[in-house]
């Protein structure tokens, strides 16, 4: 029997509610299939930790995951520590320490749920968006001078690198070319970025022929986010440099019902290192602790690290559950207009893959 290594970093607020339940529902999954098991190791690092450290996560915390098959995290946010503290000292620290550099971020309407979208179907909103996960706006490159003075300066740089650019691009129109429709669509803003984004645009032709048989357009951000809204079938996969695509994938999850409902994959497509999977909701503190986070996100992300070990009918197995049960509108959370709870909705999802 095949046994999985790993890692839960629940992280700060919701996340420490719903990556249990995500382990919950794992288990119950491994229990039904009788073929592997999981060995669950948690990181209780995040805003606590910080508190405790001054640290997010420990210097040599790599090197306690590094040995995984795959990470389950949670959130990075607290209202007390402000948040490029705890974005860069955690979650990005794991994605560029393991050099994750496709973020993947499948949407699509689930069975239940409505888009508040006019006239959308299941059909016309069924898009992947990738994002560069390693440089451009989050390259970290930048700095501040001259502090509290009237000269203040502040600059954040956009660095794009080919090698970046090439590997993004190959790794997208790949994932199309692996989609019935074989359609791509590259996002840009070259008309504005004149350097970077030229040179995306530039590479993005280059990739292109070597999959002949991907269809392929480019398209301005901001006229993407009109198309997302207007012409949803029109679109199936996306890719997008690190800041556009992180701001069209949350867009993507609203028009999708809810960002509850949402998952992501941070990939390393080499597996030289573990990926790390995760709902894209915050750690919405408002709601910590009342047992009303939705774990849909959580299950989902789930469904993608199955995949991504090569557990493909344990994923398709719990992806059904996942959509038996947003079906019944009585196990809504409240994020979709529901009552249900994080504890009901998990239970609803054990018991469906127990089937």
């Amino acid at each position: 029997m095949k046994t999985y290594k790993i890692a839960c970093i629940p992280g700060d607020g919701i996340g420490k509610e719903v990556v249990p339940a995500g382990q919950e529902v794992l288990q119950a999954l491994a229990v039904a299939s009788s073929r592997f098991t999981f060995d669950f190791e948690s990181f209780g690092w995040g805003g606590d930790w910080y508190r405790a450290h001054g640290e997010m996560m420990p210097k040599n915390g790599l090197d306690a995951l590094r040995n995984k098959d795959a990470i389950l995290f949670g959130s990075a946010g607290d209202p007390d520590i402000p948040d490029h503290i705890t974005l860069w000292g955690l979650r990005l620290k794991i994605c560029q320490g393991f050099d994750q550099y496709a973020n993947v971020r499948p949407t699509r309407i689930l069975p239940g749920i409505e888009s508040p979208l006019k006239r959308c179907t299941r059909d016309d909103l069924n898009w992947v968006i990738v994002r560069e996960n390693s440089e451009g706006e989050y390259s970290g490159v930048g700095g501040r001078a001259h502090q509290g003075h009237p000269i203040e300066v502040a600059t954040d740089v956009c660095m794009m690198t080919r090698v970046g650019v090439e590997r993004i691009m190959r790794f997208a129109f790949r994932l199309a070319q692996s989609r019935p429709r074989k359609l791509l669509t590259v996002v840009t803003k070259s008309n504005a970025q004149r350097h970077a984004m030229v040179m995306w645009d530039e590479i993005a032709l280059q990739i292109s022929k070597e999959f002949p048989d991907v269809t392929w357009d480019k398209i301005l951000v901001d006229a993407c986010t009109d198309r997302m809204v207007n012409r949803p079938a029109s679109l199936d996969t996306l890719v997008a440099t690190n800041l556009h695509a992180d701001v069209l994938s949350d867009l993507a999850a609203a028009l999708a019902g809810s960002l509850g409902i949402a998952p992501t994959g941070n990939i390393d497509p080499e597996r030289r290192y573990p990926s790390m999977f995760e709902p894209i909701h915050g750690s919405a503190f408002d709601i910590m602790g009342k047992g009303l986070a939705n774990p849909i996100g959580t299950f989902w992300s789930c469904v993608m690290l199955l995949e991504h070990v090569g557990e493909t009918e344990a994923a398709q197995t719990l992806m059904a559950a996942i959509e038996r049960v947003t079906a019944n509108p009585a196990l809504h959370t409240g994020d979709l207009g529901g009552r249900a709870t994080t504890v009901q909705v998990t239970q609803a999802v054990c018991a469906a893959v127990s089937r």
